[in-house]
């Protein structure tokens, strides 16, 4: 991760002119300026990020859809969002990396995942292998800050009409960030 790329938000004038009346604007000031929460009858964006339980995010109810997979990676679940899109009416996706990601150097906690799947769902080490060996690639993100910025640009050009922003959630103050090139 490149902490160089990370733009806090610790203001209101911290959130760019073009996101502040927008729903990113929203999340941001929600989540890390503690703004009081306004009622919402419909969703007005799309979260995607990581199923670590050591995050969550401060969100008004109806808010937003909320799509959490290993690593945020939703490229085996865009249905998902493509539903939110067509049939929510949703016009925004916050795409959220995090730090000390699981999914990122996957391939380094392969004996951990074996081990673990043994102990602790009775398989066999060599179910265990092959398992890790057959999905372990499809959900690999490497770099966090890299992968979200990527999958920001697969989704801008995916959905040309819908805003797709990357963020970074860091875990040692719970704030999201913007990522700059």
């Amino acid at each position: 991760m490149n902490e160089k790329k990370l733009k806090a938000v610790n203001s209101v004038s911290d959130i760019p002119k073009n996101l502040r009346a927008t729903p990113f604007g929203e999340l941001l000031r929600y989540h890390n300026l503690g703004e009081p929460f306004r009622k919402y009858d419909k969703a007005r964006l799309v979260v995607c990020m990581c199923m670590d339980n050591r995050k969550q995010l401060r969100l008004p109810e109806n808010f937003a859809y909320k799509l959490r997979t290993g690593g945020g990676n939703i490229r085996h679940s865009e249905f998902k969002v493509s539903y939110a899109i067509g049939i929510g009416g949703v016009r925004h996706v916050a795409m959220i990396a995090h730090d000390n990601c699981g999914m990122s150097s996957l391939i380094d906690r392969r004996g951990a995942f074996i081990k673990g799947m043994v102990k602790n769902a009775g398989w066999t080490a060599k179910r265990a292998s092959e398992y890790f060996a057959s999905y372990a690639p499809l959900f690999e993100i490497g770099d966090e800050t890299e992968f979200v910025l990527a999958e920001a640009c697969r989704l801008n050009h995916k959905y040309p009409k819908v805003k797709v922003l990357p963020l970074f959630y860091r875990l040692d103050d719970n704030k999201l960030y913007l990522i700059g090139k």
